[in-house]
């Protein structure tokens, strides 16, 4: 006797390429944040959407690429969180520093150090960071000479000015991966010292 009761198939939903694409690259991204780029394989970001490896290997078909691109989506991303657009530059520069201090941007400096290291062996990796720190470097600049103009800061040199606050940025978060510097009240101050001296400001201007 054959039963009466048929089965339909569950349709499988497709997404659109570029759908996808943006899928596997937060997903890498995260996994880059997270663990490490050196952890993002195709298996990884596989396992980490639930689909097979094939499919990844289909959009990005070198390893690197997927690597360099989740790297730079993630600092993209990250700078909106630095660099808000409203607002006076006083208080835009108080943000910057108030990401830092609340050790926020530590999964991020890790990424950042992780990038730094393993750009030795990979050019075009060296190439986008270069690329993402001048975009940092321009949105910083911009701030400051917002501020300048302005008259809130010191009449200095706003480049010169921004390389000395980013070396104390990048100081700091040399030591992302030690889990008491955060809790080292001059540790904890020591980019907002910097950036106060460095623009003429009082002493606890940056909070």
């Amino acid at each position: 006797m054959t039963s009466s009761i048929s089965s339909e198939a569950v349709p499988r939903v497709r997404k659109r390429p570029e759908e996808r694409r943006a899928e596997i690259l937060d997903a890498a991204a995260a996994i880059a944040i997270d663990e490490g780029l050196e952890r993002i394989t195709l298996r990884s970001v596989a396992e980490r959407l639930g689909v097979r490896p094939g499919l990844i290997t289909h959009y990005f078909p070198a390893a690197e690429d997927l690597v360099i691109e989740a790297f730079v989506q993630a600092a993209v991303r990250e700078r909106d969180h630095f660099f808000p657009a409203d607002g006076t530059p006083l208080a835009r520069l108080r943000h910057f520093v108030d990401h830092l201090r609340s050790g926020a941007s530590a999964p991020l400096a890790r990424m950042w150090l992780n990038a730094r290291h393993l750009s030795r062996f990979s050019p075009t990796l060296g190439a986008a960071l270069d690329e993402q720190d001048r975009l940092d470097r321009t949105a910083l600049i911009g701030i400051v000479q917002a501020g300048i103009d302005a008259g809130v800061f010191a009449d200095v040199d706003a480049e010169a000015a921004c390389t000395r606050i980013l070396l104390a940025v990048d100081g700091s978060g040399s030591y992302a991966n030690s889990a008491g510097a955060l809790d080292d009240p001059v540790h904890a101050r020591f980019v907002a010292d910097v950036t106060e001296w460095t623009l003429g400001l009082e002493r606890g201007s940056l909070g």
